[in-house]
């Protein structure tokens, strides 16, 4: 009897944890950056803060760890943006198709501007 109980308390706590989990506040970088400066204003304490914008503290603490992270590469002259090679190599691969495809479509109005005047040169 009581593993039956004991069953249904385990599925009832993993429903509960996956709703919670589904339903979590997502954060923008925006509202991010606003908790974290206000928290480096100092007006009022972090747990106040975090209290009023729902959040655990642990949570700002990485936040304003990243952010405060974030900003000394940027100040040390670390200007390149953290890409992962896949979307690099996607990006590449575009760009040569869009550069192809310019080539192409130049050539061509070139080509019709050249049969419409017989000549290479053409007036505007």
């Amino acid at each position: 009897m009581t593993t039956k109980s004991g069953s249904s308390k385990a599925a009832a706590n993993k429903l509960v944890k996956n709703i919670r989990r589904k339903t979590r506040q997502t954060y923008s970088a925006e509202e991010k950056i606003r908790i974290v400066l206000a928290g480096l204003r100092g007006e009022e304490s972090i747990s106040a803060l975090c209290r009023r914008e729902g959040i655990a503290e642990s949570l700002y603490y990485s936040w304003s760890k990243e952010f405060l992270e974030a900003g000394k590469r940027r100040l040390s002259g670390d200007m390149a943006r953290q890409a992962t090679s896949p979307e690099v190599k996607d990006l590449r691969s575009e760009s040569l198709a869009l550069k192809e495809c310019v080539a192409d479509l130049t050539l061509e109005n070139r080509l019709l501007k050249k049969s419409m005047t017989g000549s290479g040169d053409y007036e505007k």
